[in-house]
């Protein structure tokens, strides 16, 4: 009988992390998170490892800074799939470092869950983002190590809860006014994360992906930004007041305004603007 890959998740505890680690498991595959000691010092890590442990996930202490401990749990595994953050994305040299001294891995995913970095344009300072990835895709292909790229594009959880107005006070979606950028007429792909975490274990064992770059790009997913807010009228029975926000005033103040909201917005402009 065909045996399922042991799947080794990088930075399990995060955001995406945590539904790889769950859609892993899911499928069958046996399955491994490398965690840190400290992190578990936090209630709501401490409390997400235990039940890890109660799906039956091998929970492996090291951490990227800890060189030996990243090549051991490698050399546990058939894939390894990284979720680290922005913060940690230059990090992920030493996971290389040590696919290659483990020498067993037969796919590795890098944190590269976002727009195709190869083929987006996106302004400063957002732009250094995309570089390290785009830097992290060259040192994998230097090296010759089997990868799958996961383009996912948009996270829905970042997205639509406050349909794009990023207001720290709103905690839903507006129900009287609404900003659009640009046109609204910009095509962007929003994906549920969960969706992206079960897309992602799939790939895993498929021939087809294998040193390719895999677009998460549902049909009914490639939406714009005016087709959001007509799916929220019509949600809600109600027509939203809207302001057109220039593309110009955007750049201008993406150029003005202190990190990390012009990070933000330089994504916004790349995604609601460019598409």
């Amino acid at each position: 009988m065909w045996e399922k890959s042991k799947i080794l998740v990088i930075g399990g505890t995060g955001l995406l992390g945590k539904l790889l680690v769950e859609a892993s498991v899911n499928s069958g595959h046996p399955t491994y998170a490398l965690v840190r000691k400290a992190s578990l010092s936090c209630p709501d890590q401490s409390n997400l490892v235990e039940s890890f442990k109660h799906l039956g996930v091998h929970i492996l202490y090291g951490e990227l800074e800890d060189y030996e401990s990243v090549v051991k749990a490698i050399k546990l595994v058939d894939v390894v799939i990284s979720s680290v953050g922005h913060s940690q994305i230059f990090n992920q040299i030493k996971i290389i470092d040590a696919i290659k001294e483990a020498g067993n891995v037969k796919r590795f995913f890098p944190s590269d869950f976002e727009t195709d970095v190869d083929r987006t344009t996106v302004v400063k300072p957002g732009r250094s983002f995309f570089s390290a990835k785009a830097q992290i895709r060259r040192a994998i292909e230097a090296e010759r190590i089997a990868h799958t790229f996961v383009s996912c594009n948009c996270f829905a959880g970042y997205f639509l809860p406050t349909l794009v107005q990023f207001n720290q006070t709103l905690t839903s979606p507006p129900r009287d006014k609404v900003t659009i950028y640009g046109d609204g007429n910009a095509k962007a792909i929003i994906n549920k994360e969960e969706d992206i975490a079960a897309y992602t274990i799939r790939a895993v064992d498929d021939p087809t992906t294998l040193n390719k770059v895999l677009y998460v790009n549902p049909p009914d997913n490639i939406v714009s930004m005016n087709d959001l807010v007509t799916l929220w009228e019509n949600k809600i029975g109600k027509t939203l007041e809207k302001t057109y926000f220039p593309e110009e005033e955007l750049l201008k103040q993406i150029q003005e305004l202190p990190t990390p909201i012009n990070a933000i917005l330089s994504m916004i402009h790349a995604i609601f603007c460019e598409g």
